[in-house]
């Protein structure tokens, strides 16, 4: 599907032109889009703002996805089997509002995000909890504190191939804490990454000089809980005792890593805050957003 007409499209796929655009797919997707085709980028397409504006026409209808949208979907994720080798692929499928993850705020884990999904019937049901989430009364009341519009909000879902991460990391081009700018934050744990990002588990953290990507500081924890997929989604698990005090990351990886977050910040042209994961010895790129708190306002 190219972009034209794109004002009307219900889904486009990451990479295409038309899957930059704010406010067709929203703050994550379109972040990610434009770097899909210079970072690995899991493959994956996105139900826009025009088809959660479709399925809102219809407030009394909430367990239906327009026939449209439906019809778009077993389609789409159909491809996207095609393009994995995967007959089922296992997804995830995360919420991805206009105004979220750009320089004003990040949204972080305001809405949802489902993982591990496998099939139309389980996509469909997290695509239509995703759109309903737009109504939870904590993104009515974030939204608020922010000054932004309640009655007006869009929002899109993208559907992703899953990555089942050996290792998660959040990192940051500048740390978020003390605001120091010459080193490279990092986050990371067994696993996906929803152990890091819900709190669940004490990561290992890391320090990495920009100046010559040589690591000045690591705090090696015992991690003792990690998540991981199961049939239909995601559960904790004790980690495996000879793993629980053994450093997630090595040098090599750590300097991959800070190599990375310096790239985006050079690209995008202010401190970003980056979710990725290594997969048999492979980096994936997964978001990329601003550090809000370290963003001058204009």
């Amino acid at each position: 599907m190219d972009g034209s007409g794109a004002g009307k499209v219900a889904l486009l796929w990451l990479g295409e032109p038309a899957c930059g655009e704010v406010d067709l797919v929203g703050g994550k997707v379109a972040n990610l889009s434009r770097l899909a085709a210079e970072y690995r980028v899991p493959p994956g397409f996105c139900l826009t703002t025009h088809a959660f504006a479709r399925w809102a026409t219809g407030l009394g209808e909430e367990d239906l996805l327009p026939a449209e949208c439906r019809g778009q979907l077993e389609a789409a994720y159909a491809e996207l089997g095609r393009r994995c080798n995967q007959e089922t692929p296992s997804v995830a499928v995360r919420s991805s509002a206009v105004d979220e993850d750009g320089r004003a705020a990040s949204f972080a884990g305001q809405y949802e995000t489902y993982l591990n999904l496998v099939g139309v019937e389980q996509v469909g049901r997290a695509l239509r909890d995703c759109w309903a989430s737009m109504r939870a009364e904590r993104v009515l009341e974030y939204r608020r504190r922010y000054g932004l519009s309640v009655d007006r909000s869009q929002l899109a879902v993208l559907v992703q191939l899953l990555v089942a991460a050996d290792v998660s990391a959040v990192m940051f081009s500048a740390d978020p804490v003390s605001g120091n700018r010459e080193v490279v934050v990092v986050n990371a744990s067994w696993g996906l990454g929803e152990s890091i990002v819900g709190g669940t588990v004490s990561p290992d953290a890391y320090q990495v000089r920009k100046a010559d990507l040589q690591t000045v500081e690591r705090r090696i924890v015992e991690k003792g809980q990690m998540t991981v997929p199961v049939p239909g989604g995601t559960r904790e698990v004790v980690v495996p005792r000879f793993l629980r005090t053994q450093p997630t990351l090595d040098e090599a990886q750590l300097a991959q890593l800070a190599q990375l977050a310096l790239a985006l910040e050079a690209q995008w042209g202010w401190p970003v805050d980056v979710e990725c994961a290594f997969k048999d010895g492979e980096l994936y790129l997964l978001q990329c957003r601003p550090i809000t708190t370290l963003i001058q306002p204009e």
